[in-house]
């Protein structure tokens, strides 16, 4: 009477069995990062390229003639922290050149106006409004900067308010270098931007 076939699985059957398990979650894992990709370009506001790069990889100013001149507002800050006699020293109003917070506020305006002769792809922005805030926090033993520029036209002014916020602090620093070379510029950051098609943006 022949022998019944056994069921059980021959070595070759047994050896494919990892490699479709292995197969399987590698095919699971790319399904997973695709998703993840998609995600973070479906972001609101975020683009899935650098723009200042053309399809050839040449750097070049973004065209922006087709869009349309909607109002643009931003917002950014900083931070100069320092030691506690350097801060009183400004705060009095006593440091040797004078008015150094005063100084440095014309000093971020006049930056901000002159963001494309500095970020080389920047487009010249008539500019209609530029505010610069300073706030000492004894606390930190520093001085915040906070700048809003805004614009009526087809791109943003964001780089304008950054600008303007890091040449005021340095402006501080150099005001003050020469009682304390230990000041540090820290927590330069857009706060907010809102206008054209990204829309609204707060930071965290």
């Amino acid at each position: 009477m022949p022998r019944a076939q056994s069921r059980r699985a021959g070595p070759q059957a047994v050896a494919k069995a990892p490699e479709a398990r292995r197969d399987s979650a590698v095919a699971s894992a790319g399904v997973a990062l695709e998703r993840v990709a998609s995600a973070k370009v479906a972001s609101p506001g975020a683009s899935s390229h650098f723009t200042h790069f053309d399809a050839a990889g040449a750097a070049h100013m973004v065209d922006v003639s087709t869009k349309p001149a909607t109002k643009r507002v931003a917002r950014a800050s900083g931070r100069i922290r320092m030691l506690p006699a350097t801060l009183a020293l400004i705060r009095a109003g006593t440091a040797k050149k004078g008015d150094v917070l005063g100084v440095a506020r014309i000093a971020a305006i006049q930056a901000a106006k002159r963001t494309s002769e500095l970020i080389p792809l920047c487009h010249p922005l008539a500019l209609t409004r530029v505010a610069v805030e300073f706030d000492a926090d004894e606390a930190t033993d520093g001085i915040m900067i906070e700048v809003t520029t805004e614009t009526v036209g087809p791109t943003g002014v964001e780089m304008e308010a950054l600008t303007a916020a890091a040449i005021g602090l340095l402006t501080v620093y150099d005001m003050c270098k020469a009682v304390d070379r230990g000041m540090r510029i820290e927590g330069l950051r857009l706060i907010e931007k809102s206008g054209g098609k990204s829309g609204l943006y707060r930071a965290d």
